[in-house]
């Protein structure tokens, strides 16, 4: 049995192949990730190489093009899968760099060896096979040692699969080299089938390791929304105490999404740490909402941790740019808690619609005598156009928050003197909306 591999244990093997190729490009297809579908090509392309053994006979010609260059297309697909599984860019930067060299090699050979079939014959793929083939593992073995650097089971797991089907692939190609093909008849094993052996143990760990990926991110998850649970009871707690500060309710509901969002998506690390920024913000605001005033200099902090906040949950974020004034004392300037922050938020949410790159807000804090003159400006895409899609859409945001801080400025001062004008700064070469807030310095 062990001498045909046309047998059914050889049959079984190539049929489980294929089984673990579809399988793992269903799961690519319904969660996009593209460990899956690595893993999917890879014993997609082993499956086609072992197909040859039970080749029909008028199309046997076809693997003499294809044989070695299958081969080289299942390594460049390994290495790919091994890249992502083990987070080599991430954990091994230098050594990533030489995988992603020899995973374009791999992809690179496998059409040079049908060239070489072309021009030239089998026995020079043959040769060029023998030629390579060292080298190759001779590599493989110093990315196992550095390999060893990467904390876990998981790792462990491949190395042991990798290594065994290494070492049994070269016992295929080599040992009837040494011993002879009339040695392996007598004791009645076919040559490759130390290659089918060494495929079957490692696909084995490949599966155990996936399995532990998997269960890894689902208790990753569990976390998460353990804790996203809780912070959400205490947003719950906290959301009629925030909105007596003047802060827009529609901020605390996306904080929560982006949470949310961050949690589906699996990023751990940032979801926790848009927790925290988070949860310190609103510390902040509670600290200071029953305040009639805070200095500046802590109204600009707390600003810049909403910025941040937002910087994090919008898609590819924005540019921030804040200019004071060397000549001004920001402890000693009064203003209402968070009255910069409505015109911050109409900027990222209704000036950065429909733009997707280079945006852009500065807020600059000049010192005008005895007054404060603050400007915003955003290079979104200006009030005439804001509206104009406002119009457009039937699901817009409503902006209250504006008015209520004019309104809170004008009151500290009791209307003298205070100025808040808001203005659109597009012209024919670029857009934009400018906040201008001039109030006094001193109550």
């Amino acid at each position: 049995m062990l001498l045909d591999l046309t047998s059914e244990l050889y049959s079984w093997i190539r049929g489980g192949l294929l089984i673990l190729s579809i399988y793992h490009l269903m799961i690519f297809v319904l969660n996009r990730r593209k460990l899956y579908l690595f893993y999917s090509l890879y014993s997609f392309s082993l499956f086609i190489y072992f197909l040859s053994h039970v080749c029909p006979e008028p199309y046997v010609w076809i693997y003499d093009y294809i044989n070695f260059s299958i081969q080289f297309v299942a390594f460049g697909f390994y290495v790919l899968f091994a890249r992502d599984l083990l987070q080599t860019e991430e954990h091994i930067p230098d050594w990533d760099v030489l995988l992603v060299i020899e995973y374009r090699i791999f992809f690179l050979l496998s059409l040079a060896f049908v060239a070489v079939q072309v021009f030239f014959s089998y026995q020079h793929q043959e040769k060029l096979f023998l030629t390579l083939a060292p080298i190759f593992t001779v590599f493989a073995l110093l990315t196992y040692v550095v390999l060893t650097k990467i904390k876990g089971r998981h790792v462990t797991f491949f190395i042991i699969g990798s290594l065994t089907y290494v070492i049994l692939a070269n016992c295929s190609l080599l040992l009837p080299m040494i011993l002879g093909e009339e040695f392996f008849t007598r004791i009645r094993i076919e040559p490759m089938f130390f290659t089918y052996l060494g495929t079957t143990i490692e696909l084995i760990m490949f599966a155990l390791i996936v399995g532990h990926r998997v269960t890894s991110i689902e208790q990753k998850k569990r976390a998460i929304e353990t804790e996203l649970a809780q912070k959400i009871q205490e947003m719950s707690d906290l959301r009629m105490t925030a909105l007596q500060s003047r802060m827009d309710p529609h901020f605390l509901y996306n904080s929560l999404n982006s949470i949310n969002n961050f949690v589906l998506q699996n990023n751990v690390e940032k979801a926790s740490d848009y927790i925290t920024k988070f949860s310190r913000l609103i510390r902040e605001i509670l600290k200071k909402s029953s305040n009639k005033t805070i200095p500046l200099s802590e109204e600009l902090g707390i600003l810049g941790l909403y910025v941040r906040l937002e910087q994090m949950r919008m898609d590819g974020g924005f540019d921030y740019i804040v200019t004071i004034d060397e000549t001004i004392d920001l402890e000693k300037i009064l203003v209402p808690p968070l009255f910069i922050q409505p015109y911050i938020e109409n900027a990222i949410w209704h000036g950065f619609i429909n733009k997707t790159e280079n945006r852009k807000i500065s807020l600059t804090v000049h010192d005008e005598e005895d007054k404060v003159r603050c400007e915003i400006i955003d290079n979104g895409i200006g009030i005439e156009k804001s509206k104009s899609l406002k119009k457009s859409s039937s699901h817009h945001r409503k902006s209250f928050g504006l008015q209520a801080s004019e309104d809170r400025i004008k009151l500290l001062h009791e209307h003298q003197k205070v100025y808040v004008i808001i203005e659109d700064i597009s012209d024919s070469e670029a857009s934009g909306t400018k906040v201008t807030i001039k109030f006094p310095k001193n109550i």
